[in-house]
């Protein structure tokens, strides 16, 4: 077969180029995350677990047959244009002048896009269809940024899980210790969009919190390839109340930190359901100079729940705010008063008589308007609800048994 592409293709192929392109095709064909890495782009990806490559950051996978977006990475062109975890069907084309056109490729295409030489790209989603033009950088990855809020609450982000990661985390904590001094009442660790990265780097920052018990396994088709991690004795929270932040964003290392403390009672996750990248890949070096990336075994949490195509499930669910303008709402004149209903009670314990309610009118359709109104009323109050970061001290109990009780 591949003598015959090659005599009889309608333009001259290069040999190498069928070679690579059927390897690829096979491994994807076994799941969305196994494929096979050309020398440069094998390089990249090394680049890239130290921190810095040179791309639009954004972190993409394969599901049925289209591109989709695990995460935008913090502060590169990719989170600047608004690009969000979840955008099915991307696409990118290079600018005229800029270089071969990668539209239409496959996952490897998408991957090289992000490290390939600086050049202006376009990217679209099929689903509500934008352009949106970026402009490769270099990009430096901070995976570990943190703060005080409120005086004593500690907040650490965490983008990714690179080689510098949980010393950031590590070197995050004493700092924020010796800021708030003996006021610090918790930590917030926000894993939002964060795609993953490095398993022992995931390994190490669930054993930095976890004082002792098993951070995750690895069950493969071999029985010498099944795994499994302890904890080793040492909090360096020192048993203070964690808040895991998480969303559709949060995936594999992020998975496996999430779902170690929460089996662990050691946190509590808050935000969405995770993205459900739970398999390990294996870096397997070939001929020529590339790579295969071959999923081989799986993980799971303490507890024995699976990762993959699941997700962590928070605690407590918070969906994204989402403020629109109701189309029914009628804004008052400047210095016209409240109607009687929405007038605040003037002396505490007088009860105010309830406004009389309109007869409903006779014309048809206002019956129908009325209650499609009361339904987007709704839909406007629930949208409004905010999951921020507390930036004053926060109001809420922090719990002490559900948190922090010793794994069982």
């Amino acid at each position: 077969m591949l003598e015959r592409v090659r005599r009889d293709y309608v333009e001259p192929v290069d040999e190498k180029t069928l070679i690579e392109n059927a390897i690829n095709g096979m491994l994807a064909a076994l799941d969305p995350h196994s494929s096979y890495m050309n020398p440069k782009t094998y390089k990249d990806m090394q680049v890239q677990t130290k921190g810095e490559f040179g791309g639009l950051g954004i972190e993409v996978t394969m599901e049925n047959g289209v591109i989709k977006v695990v995460s935008p990475i913090d502060d590169t062109p990719a989170a600047k244009a608004g690009i969000q975890s979840g955008r099915p069907d991307l696409r990118a084309r290079r600018r005229a002048g800029a270089g071969p056109d990668p539209a239409g490729g496959g996952r490897e295409d998408a991957r090289q896009g992000r490290h390939a030489d600086q050049a202006s790209r376009s990217a679209a989603a099929a689903k509500d269809p934008f352009d949106v033009s970026l402009t490769r950088e270099i990009i430096k990855v901070k995976s570990v940024r943190y703060r005080l809020e409120g005086g004593d609450i500690g907040y650490i982000r965490v983008t990714s899980f690179t080689e510098q990661s949980t010393s950031g985390v590590l070197d995050a904590v004493e700092k924020l210790k010796k800021e708030a001094g003996n006021k610090l009442k918790g930590y917030i660790l926000d894993l939002r969009n964060n795609p993953g990265g490095l398993l022992d780097q995931a390994i190490a920052m669930s054993d930095a919190f976890l004082d002792k018990g098993e951070i995750v396994s690895v069950k493969a088709r071999k029985s010498e390839d099944v795994q499994r991690w302890n904890a080793k004795p040492g909090d360096v929270a020192d048993g203070l109340p964690i808040v895991v932040l998480m969303n559709g964003g949060s995936a594999s290392a992020s998975e496996i930190v999430a779902g170690a403390l929460q089996d662990h009672r050691r946190a509590i996750i808050l935000g969405t359901r995770s993205f459900g990248k739970g398999s390990v890949q294996t870096i397997m070096q070939v001929t020529g100079g590339g790579a295969i990336r071959l999923t081989t075994a799986l993980y799971f949490t303490p507890s024995g729940r699976s990762i993959q195509k699941e997700g962590i499930k928070p605690d407590i669910e918070v969906e994204p705010a989402k403020i629109e303008n109701h189309p029914g709402a009628r804004r008052l004149p400047r210095g016209e008063p409240a109607p009687l209903d929405h007038q605040p009670e003037r002396q505490a314990g007088r009860r105010q008589a309830a406004p009389t309610k309109p007869r409903p009118s006779r014309q048809a359709g206002s019956r129908q308007a009325g209650r499609q109104e009361g339904r987007q009323a709704g839909r406007a109050g629930q949208r409004r609800r905010r999951r921020a970061i507390p930036t004053s001290r926060p109001r809420t109990r922090w719990p002490t048994t559900s948190c922090c009780a010793p794994p069982t």
